[in-house]
């Protein structure tokens, strides 16, 4: 089973972090959100407290296929402030396994020098943070083991596309029909 750990920060988006753990567990992948402070409490950008499945001194991710970095203001920088998660995020990177970011927490990426030669896209007006990639505007942008999202509009298909990077692409239709998606889309 794949297993993928998510980041949270205080002032992370709601949706952005929230949509994805829905649909990465509906598809049966081990999805554990991992708060970065020493509490697994966390106060979201909108004013949701969240509990976190674990802090980030507690957990271990040797064994993660993917890591996710949910965006928002606030959460982002604070995202970018935290050591740990920095590190965490190269060692992935370098160990050629995959990572994610959406909306302004691309910038994370692009400040370890991620995303230089890559395609990516973030949030209008984060581009010039993604330091050497080329902006493609787009909802999502998978570049090798790379993905990276625009912003609250775009975490389903974000998602969606996640899972077909895990192996799950049929998971995906059938949720894409079983949610409404391929409704919302026609």
């Amino acid at each position: 089973m794949a297993k993928v750990y998510e980041f949270i920060a205080n002032g992370t988006e709601e949706i952005e972090a929230l949509t994805v753990v829905d649909v990465l567990r509906r598809a049966g992948v081990e999805c554990v959100t991992v708060s970065i402070y020493d509490t697994e409490e966390v106060l979201m950008s909108h004013g949701v407290r969240m509990i976190c499945d674990t802090t980030i001194d507690k957990a271990d991710f040797s064994d993660a296929d993917m890591l996710l970095l949910p965006g928002g203001m606030p959460g982002s920088t604070n995202l970018n402030d935290c050591e740990a998660v920095r590190m965490a995020m190269l060692k992935q990177y370098e160990s050629g396994k995959k990572l994610g970011a959406i909306c302004a927490a691309p910038l994370v990426l692009g400040g370890l020098g991620i995303l230089k030669g890559k395609r990516a896209t973030c949030y209008p007006g984060v581009e010039s943070q993604m330091t050497g990639a080329e902006y493609t505007r787009e909802l999502y942008t998978i570049d090798g083991n790379i993905i990276t999202g625009e912003g609250p509009a775009a975490t389903l298909p974000y998602s969606f596309a996640i899972l077909g990077m895990l192996g799950k692409s049929q998971e995906a239709e059938q949720l894409k029909e079983g949610m409404m998606f391929n409704h919302l889309m026609e």
